[in-house]
């Protein structure tokens, strides 16, 4: 009898296991990194919008963990942890990006974009479909484009109105070459560093001026230890929502459609937040007794002037990098 209560106590107890083990291989953890503080757009629609909706709609089979703030590492540290498949998504700057395919270049070049519209009509079309090809021989799939806004300059030493205002002036920049190369022509000494040193670089004057969008100038305290910031909106910073290739095709069919779902939701709810941001993380700025001037369109001329000849050099150095310009050009209008 007891032989017996035991073969069957071990049978059950072996059932549960088995039982257990069929549960967590249906159970996929999403892990997501992020350069981004809680309070910015990308973290708020990323945990309100496609982590609520890939959850519910997966009924729980899929888990989605976000870790902002750079607790994952940089972002170039945070694309080579996708495609080695140790992290399984990451928002990132298209800047970080162009590191590892250049043509993404194209979206960097200064004062390419007169509004969001526009920009978001090459990204959402023919031009961000051809540039998305390039990226599964990479290792990785870009889910959506999202966006930092438009990029504007803080400084500590005077208020810009005109390129001669930038010459010799020190300026963080990503480690991106027509960042660098735009804020060479206009005089300026580009200095590459990582997002997560900028603050502490700004503070202890290793660098005079750094150039970011609104909402994260304002979420990461920037006007703590810069005075002045001009609107120049020189460059429209979009994102990327990246993926591992091999664990996004591996996963099954139906979770692959609410993962894709899940990022045109986040897309468009994130832009919209961005949208909202500005205007209230703006006058937040202006509240902190950060002093904000914006360009006239003269004023915006003479910069559009100064910096043409990236163009030319992006024309040149990046295979097919004329056809992209046109493309961007004809796609934004």
């Amino acid at each position: 009898m007891l032989k017996k209560m035991g073969t069957v106590l071990i049978g059950s107890f072996l059932l549960l296991i088995f039982a257990s083990s069929c549960f967590a291989a249906d159970k996929y953890i999403v892990k997501i990194a992020s350069v981004v503080p809680e309070t910015q757009s990308q973290h708020i629609a990323l945990r309100d919008f496609f982590k609520k909706y890939v959850e519910e709609k997966s009924g729980g089979r899929m888990v989605v963990e976000i870790y902002p703030n750079g607790q994952l590492g940089g972002e170039r540290q945070a694309i080579e942890s996708v495609q080695l498949g140790t992290i399984h998504m990451t928002v990132t700057a298209l800047a970080v990006l162009s590191g590892f395919e250049p043509r993404f270049q194209v979206f960097d070049l200064p004062f390419l974009f007169k509004d969001k519209p526009s920009a978001y009509k090459a990204l959402d079309g023919e031009l961000g479909d051809k540039l998305n090809q390039l990226l599964p021989s990479l290792g990785i799939i870009n889910l959506a484009f999202v966006e930092n806004g438009f990029r504007h300059i803080t400084n500590n030493r005077a208020p810009i109105h005109k390129p001669a205002d930038l010459k010799g002036l020190k300026i963080r920049t990503m480690e991106n070459p027509i960042h660098m190369a735009s804020f060479r022509a206009l005089g300026a000494n580009p200095t590459p560093m990582s997002f997560g040193e900028l603050y502490t670089a700004l503070q202890q004057k290793t660098v005079d001026a750094q150039e970011n969008p609104i909402p994260l100038i304002y979420t990461t305290k920037f006007y703590e230890v810069q005075k002045y910031a001009t609107l120049t909106g020189h460059v429209y910073a979009a994102t990327t929502f990246l993926c591992n290739d091999t664990w996004f095709n591996n996963l099954p069919k139906d979770l692959q459609k609410i993962v894709k779902d899940g990022a045109v939701l986040f897309r468009d709810e994130q832009r919209k937040l961005t949208e909202a941001q500005d205007k209230e993380m703006l006058a937040l700025l202006k509240q902190s007794g950060m002093q904000i001037n914006e360009l006239t369109q003269a004023e915006k001329d003479d910069f559009i002037k100064a910096t043409a000849p990236v163009y030319e050099e992006f024309s040149k150095s990046v295979p097919g990098g004329k056809d992209f310009i046109e493309l961007a050009r004809k796609n934004s209008h």
